[in-house]
């Protein structure tokens, strides 16, 4: 059998199993990966994608999902599944579970208190386990004015920076767009995000540029990255509208937005984090991993 035979069998059976995925199937999907092997990718781009968007299967038979496709790394998981990630030899290319939500921020001196708290129990944890990106939020404005919020993040995060810096973690703040799916959040314009850069002034603070959001908000999305590419230590990705697939149902160029990112020197990750549509969820994440990989 050949090898793309046997790799196009295997996904589908992990396709199969996103819908519904059982120990069983899980444990058919182990048997699958060991006759193939992950496909030889282009390494221009380090791939990860973001385990919220496929929460409805178990981490394990997620885990070996990605493992097969060639993904190296897995978004937005916590110390507890840290293990898993790592039986599997896969890297959290960014932690989370020191933030206390979106809406609830560094903009609001209310919670500076036990985001400190969470934020310097955290980031030690981050640099044991060999990991480096750590996410954190603004949160929503609440009638605050700009000036005050970038205030208010920079007297906060400077309270934890030191302690980043001493284990080489990056705090990274997500752009989100405030205009359909998080009304209100302040960090919804990289100028924004790069003047709170500025303001902290080091290299341990930087944002993660999620190029859905920041389609939405603002638009120009090559141009951005590459005139602030010095700014973003993390990208995300998913389709414009929807937030479903990258292929071109949307209006978004991802070859193009890849080689952009590319060509700027960039080393660190980008996620896919859309939302599958197709009920053949594994065989999306296949499908925007090549699109990708330019």
């Amino acid at each position: 059998m050949s090898t793309f035979t046997s790799r196009r069998r295997a996904l589908k059976t992990l396709a199969l199993g996103a819908a519904a995925f059982t120990l069983d199937g899980a444990r058919l999907a182990a048997t699958s990966m060991e006759t193939t092997a992950p496909p030889v990718l282009k390494g221009r781009i380090n791939h990860s994608v973001c385990r919220w968007c496929f929460n409805d299967m178990p981490l394990d038979a997620f885990c070996q999902a990605v493992k097969m496709l060639g993904i190296p790394a897995i978004d937005l998981v916590g110390p507890k599944d840290w293990p898993v990630l790592q039986q599997y030899g896969l890297f959290s290319s960014m932690c989370n579970g020191a933030e206390i939500s979106l809406v609830q921020g560094w903009n609001d001196r209310q919670y500076h208190s036990k985001l400190v708290d969470n934020y310097s129990a955290m980031i030690p944890l981050v640099a044991k386990a060999g990991y480096r990106n750590l996410i954190c939020f603004s949160g929503n404005r609440n009638g605050m004015d700009d000036e005050t919020g970038l205030n208010n993040c920079a007297e906060g995060l400077k309270k934890v920076l030191p302690l980043a810096e001493q284990h080489g973690v990056i705090l990274c703040m997500e752009l989100l767009n405030s205009k359909i799916d998080h009304k209100d959040y302040m960090c919804d314009r990289s100028p924004w995000g790069v003047e709170l850069c500025n303001r902290l002034g080091s290299e341990h603070f930087r944002l993660l540029y999620d190029i859905y959001h920041m389609q939405i908000d603002e638009g120009d999305v090559i141009r951005t990255i590459r005139e602030q590419h010095a700014y973003f230590a993390h990208y995300h990705t998913a389709g414009v509208p929807g937030r479903h697939e990258i292929d071109d149902s949307q209006e978004l160029y991802y070859p193009a937005i890849m080689r952009a990112i590319a060509d700027t020197g960039f080393k660190g990750y980008v996620a896919q984090e859309f939302i599958p549509a197709s009920p053949n969820k594994i065989a999306s994440l296949a499908q925007a991993v090549q699109i990708c990989d330019v």
